[in-house]
């Protein structure tokens, strides 16, 4: 990777249970490593029931149910449709704030940078505090947090984060194909196949455009 001299790079396969509970970095130096499921799976967020899923619908789909460490709602992992990448910052890193709130604005602008690269157009960072709706509880890509990034109003980056004394983790995800009604008719939740429909031009996916060496590019004209 380009980026060599200010992130290292790393590619993980495997489950999706298995690469959320993946153990920061043996050294202590920025790194991205780009997360490639396995298989199907739904991600809960840290405190969201697991009643909000409907797991005969799930198992009659060959999705697993896996919870991560990060906050939020589910995210829907589905092998090629979506990149993952996970940013691993130092404590004491130039780049750290401690404002969660404001700890993924420079992570934003590497976003923005990168998919204006890739000809997207109309690309905002959100910077300021959570926009919730009554169905970002339930699902990720519902509302609107601290670093995520719209495209002509339409939500194309998530980003949750965990932090601990040594490091933050800021995981990222973008859809390359955006299908409401597969993630909503996983849901338990009254109405939630409606839900998806009014939820289908709320979020965009990037298609096949080549993300990974875009966020690269970017992370090398980071100073």
């Amino acid at each position: 990777m380009t980026s060599a001299a200010v992130f290292t790079w790393e590619t993980r396969h495997g489950p999706a249970s298995v690469l959320h509970e993946t153990t920061p970095p043996s050294v202590r130096r920025r790194t991205v490593q780009e997360m490639v499921v396995d298989a199907p799976a739904v991600a809960l967020g840290s405190s969201q029931s697991e009643g909000d899923v409907d797991t005969a619908v799930a198992a009659s789909r060959g999705i697993s149910v896996v919870r991560r460490r990060s906050g939020g709602g589910a995210v829907l992992l589905v092998p090629d449709e979506h990149v993952w990448l996970d940013v691993w910052l130092p404590a004491g890193d130039p780049l750290w704030v401690d404002d969660v709130s404001r700890a993924a604005d420079w992570l934003a602008e590497v976003w923005v940078d990168a998919l204006d690269g890739l000809g997207i157009i109309g690309l905002e960072a959100h910077h300021g505090p959570m926009e919730s709706t009554s169905w970002s509880p339930h699902v990720c890509f519902a509302g609107l947090g601290p670093g995520e990034v719209t495209a002509e109003g339409r939500k194309l980056v998530g980003i949750s984060q965990r932090r601990t004394r040594e490091w933050a983790r800021f995981q990222c995800l973008v859809h390359r194909r955006w299908d409401a009604e597969a993630t909503f008719g996983l849901l338990t939740l009254p109405g939630s196949g409606l839900a998806g429909g009014s939820w289908r031009d709320r979020v965009a996916g990037i298609g096949g455009r080549d993300v990974v060496a875009a966020v690269d590019h970017a992370l090398a004209r980071l100073r």
